[in-house]
């Protein structure tokens, strides 16, 4: 009786499984639409690299399109489409980062499935060359000694260089002083001009202006030397143990696709981030190629949610 019961048992998942194969091939039977930021910036063109890259291997037309302003907009649109794996979320961590900084019509944590962690970007500490420091250490004691003296330049509040350099201010113990501008161009612009010394620039913008002695890097903010600055030693390696602050951009679909194209999807956008002839490219974007599980983001998220949850309250960072 026991023997026919798993005989049951063992047909019926079977006849489950077969299903589920049968579904994942059934998919894609139509356009992926991918939503992202506006036009022209780097995570719009991973964006339309990782939808060539699709459509060249299963023939169904991956469509990006574009939102500009908040990342609300485009999260908001995905997180209320119709949850089957047609609707794609591109973006970087203010997904997760924004919520702690403002009330958003979305939760990170409830509204989205992940798919994948597909690259990451450290940022460059960076100087203006007038400046008396060559190294972190240095920065470090210049910046003790002239408490709230020295000015740091960022973006947008709550953004990637604007947190790093909030981290770097709480574990060095000093006081350098934020001076907002509206974007990461014209804040390096200003960093050059000498209206500002200091700044965790894009990876991808530095290495002109370093070679023409327009700014002087001293280090990396990944928690291991990148390839992306060759020759240039971490943070957290040049006297501040333990820092790191790395721009990631992650996949989504909405919460609760069916779990077989949530497989598929990682499995297909993983293969294209690692394809050759995208290695340059991406290079050239300034970011470096993850390709993680869903599990291993939503980690990253969690992590990331508790590290810069504290760093913002302790800066009492907020936009009305």
């Amino acid at each position: 009786m026991r023997f026919g019961n798993s005989v049951r048992t063992i047909a019926g998942a079977m006849a489950i499984l077969a299903a589920g194969v049968t579904h994942a091939q059934d998919f894609p039977a139509k356009p992926i639409r991918i939503v992202t930021s506006e036009i022209g910036g780097g995570v719009d063109m991973l964006a339309r690299l990782i939808g060539q890259g699709l459509t060249a291997g299963f023939g169904q037309p991956v469509v990006v399109e574009n939102k500009g302003g908040s990342v609300s907009i485009s999260a908001q649109i995905v997180a209320k489409s119709v949850p089957d794996g047609y609707t794609l979320l591109v973006y970087g961590s203010p997904v997760w980062i924004l919520p702690l900084l403002q009330k958003t019509p979305y939760d990170p944590a409830r509204d989205f499935s992940p798919i994948t962690l597909a690259v990451s970007s450290p940022n460059i500490l960076v100087v203006n060359p007038s400046l008396p420091a060559t190294s972190v250490k240095e920065l470090i004691a210049l910046a003790k000694a002239k408490p709230g003296e020295l000015n740091y330049g960022a973006g947008v509040a709550g953004a990637s260089a604007h947190l790093s350099a909030e981290l770097f201010k709480s574990m060095a113990g000093v006081r350098i002083t934020h001076v907002s501008y509206k974007g990461s161009p014209p804040a390096l612009t200003a960093m050059i001009a000498g209206e500002v010394q200091v700044m965790f620039a894009v990876a991808a913008t530095v290495p002109g202006h370093q070679k023409a002695g327009r700014l002087r890097a001293l280090a990396v903010t990944s928690i291991k030397p990148t390839e992306l600055a060759p020759g240039l030693p971490t943070v957290s390696d040049s006297g501040l143990p333990g820092y790191e602050s790395v721009l990631m951009i992650g996949i989504y679909a909405p919460a609760n696709i069916p779990a077989d194209r949530t497989r598929w999807l990682n499995r297909e956008i993983v293969r294209v981030l690692f394809r050759e002839d995208l290695k340059d490219r991406l290079f050239n974007l300034g970011v470096e190629p993850v390709g993680s599980t869903p599990e291993q983001l939503l980690g990253v998220v969690k992590s990331d949610v508790a590290k810069w949850g504290k760093v913002i309250k302790e800066a009492g960072i907020r936009i009305d």
